[in-house]
């Protein structure tokens, strides 16, 4: 298993204190988080995308140049890039960009959000949302694999001999598809033979069991080799605590004031908005979210494991309005109690360098 940091850039009042930092703290504790995962020995350190609700993450691209700047080994994905809603050629033009500063170290996670206020923001028709997605996302795909690009599409002008510069640093950086409700993710994502990265963050197992079943059946029907399926999974917030007990005690009134905070009634019964495990303790019993003694989190990761077969485990630590020094120190416990165990009980190949020529 690799594991992944991922930072949405919350900026909602402390759901306890009422306290709001700056806009310019929280990029300042996003950046310092990043390093120290690189320090720590994660895997990858991404950055969402929102244009509505309370974050700062609407410049993904930017932080992530200001992380590349401060980091060297540590690969940088994002979490996800909104492609619905973007211009392709831009997109192709900024992360190449920003994977030429980076050494190659760049990954994007594409989605069509997780927010339906962006839409309109971008004068655009929710209701169209995955043809948005379908079109843009291979548009971008064709920028950054060919050169002198013709291209006729719906939903921006034609392209005649385009070649956007600069060109990735070592090839098209990878492609994940993030997946939280639809099948139609997974389905794009299985067309092309690109890795999914399922939200696993606020509905039951079986809601994400279900995206994942479906893509690693079309990946296989579309021609790919199963065995190059590969797939992540998010986590609906990390809580490391020494027993369960200590959880509940020390996380329970911050857990579920969060949870109070982040409920949106006009989505009621609307899959993946509100989390249905809205005391602390469904979610340690049943929810994605990681919360629990050490070994509870081990096991819940494996438990996962053994449904989803993924490769890549992400985690957030800044969700639930922990301080800085506690989000840090909930990584090191991470990285130090769990993250060996994982990795020993589910190795995976991603990321690993390629081994020597056969015969070689």
């Amino acid at each position: 298993m690799k594991f992944s940091v991922l930072s949405l850039i919350g900026h909602a009042p402390h759901p306890l204190t009422g306290e709001l930092p700056s806009a310019a703290q929280r990029f300042t504790e996003v950046i310092e988080t990043g390093e120290a995962a690189e320090r720590l020995g994660f895997d990858a350190y991404a950055i969402g995308e929102r244009h509505a609700g309370p974050f700062l993450s609407s410049s993904p691209g930017v932080v992530l140049g200001a992380l590349a700047a401060r980091t060297s080994t540590i690969r940088l994905l994002t979490g996800v890039t909104v492609v619905a809603i973007l211009d392709p050629v831009r997109v192709a033009e900024d992360f190449a960009t920003l994977d030429q500063i980076a050494g190659g170290r760049i990954e994007l996670v594409v989605g069509k959000g997780a927010e339906a206020g962006h839409f309109s923001l971008f004068g655009l028709d929710e209701e169209r949302q995955w043809d948005l997605q379908k079109e843009k996302y291979e548009l971008l795909r064709r920028l950054w694999t060919e050169e002198g690009v013709d291209w006729e599409g719906e939903f921006r002008p034609p392209l005649k001999n385009v070649t956007t510069v600069p060109r990735p640093y070592a090839g098209p950086p990878r492609v994940w598809h993030g997946s939280a409700t639809s099948l139609n993710s997974p389905e794009l994502a299985a067309r092309h033979g690109d890795p999914l990265f399922t939200a696993n963050a606020i509905q039951p197992r079986e809601a994400y069991a279900r995206l994942i079943a479906h893509y690693r059946e079309r990946f296989e029907a579309y021609g790919h080799d199963p065995a190059e399926a590969r797939v992540a999974a998010g986590s609906g917030g990390l809580l490391i605590a020494d027993t369960p007990r200590r959880a509940v005690e020390r996380y329970k009134e911050l857990y579920e004031a969060k949870v109070a905070q982040s409920f949106r009634p006009h989505l009621e019964g609307r899959a993946g908005y509100n989390t249905p495990f809205r005391t602390i303790e469904d979610a340690m019993a049943d929810g994605p979210q990681l919360i629990g003694s050490p070994q509870q989190i081990i096991d819940k990761i494996l438990g996962y494991h053994e449904v989803y077969g993924h490769d890549l485990q992400s985690v957030t630590v800044d969700g639930f309005g922990l301080s800085q020094g506690e989000q840090l120190e909930t990584l090191q416990r991470f990285a130090e109690e769990v993250a060996p165990v994982v990795r020993r009980e589910a190795p995976s190949t991603l990321w690993d360098p390629p081994g020597p020529p056969a015969g070689g």
